[in-house]
């Protein structure tokens, strides 16, 4: 073993270019994966640099030991619970959803507000705005005068605002 008194940086960097092509060609046989070939170099070489007993050893000594871990992390990565599971695909996602969280969460709080009014109320409100019923069909519907749905929808409205400002979403 000889020990050089250059940097491990320096060390590296030497080492990189001495044995980086020729490692990458060896992934690259091995697992027929352009990237993670790339990774597995890269990684190889991180290793590397975290012992820097191994940046001064003999340069054949080096290699041999960068290959046998090239190759350990190859065996590995098959081994991998990831590997078995996941199958990966060039095809774009043919579709993609948007995140309805903050609707479903808005929804739970409508719905939360909605069961504090009184059953009149409530029936005119989701007619309302939820069937989209008008003032004369939601009395016709109900059997009770227009001006009565009018009224309920007011009052039904405005408790329905005071239930959302208890529950911090509107001003």
């Amino acid at each position: 073993m000889t020990v050089d008194a250059r940097p491990a940086d320096e060390l590296l960097t030497a080492l990189h270019a001495e044995h980086a092509d020729a490692l990458r060609r060896y992934v690259l046989h091995l697992t027929a994966d352009r990237a993670l070939a790339e990774d597995v170099v890269q990684e190889t070489l991180v290793r590397a640099w975290q012992r820097p007993a191994v940046l001064e050893r003999e340069p054949d000594a080096a290699r041999a030991w960068l290959f046998t871990v090239a190759r350990n992390l190859v065996v590995d990565d098959a081994r991998s619970a990831r590997r078995r599971r996941e199958v990966g695909s060039d095809d774009p996602v043919e579709e993609v959803q948007p995140d309805r969280t903050d609707a479903v969460l808005d929804g739970i709080v409508v719905a939360d507000a909605l069961a504090g009014l009184s059953p009149e109320h409530r029936r005119v409100v989701v007619d309302a705005y939820w069937l989209g019923h008008t003032v004369p069909e939601i009395a016709r519907r109900h059997g009770i005068p227009e001006g009565t749905a009018k009224s309920r929808l007011h009052y039904g409205l405005r408790a329905l605002r005071l239930a959302l400002q208890e529950r911090g979403v509107t001003r």
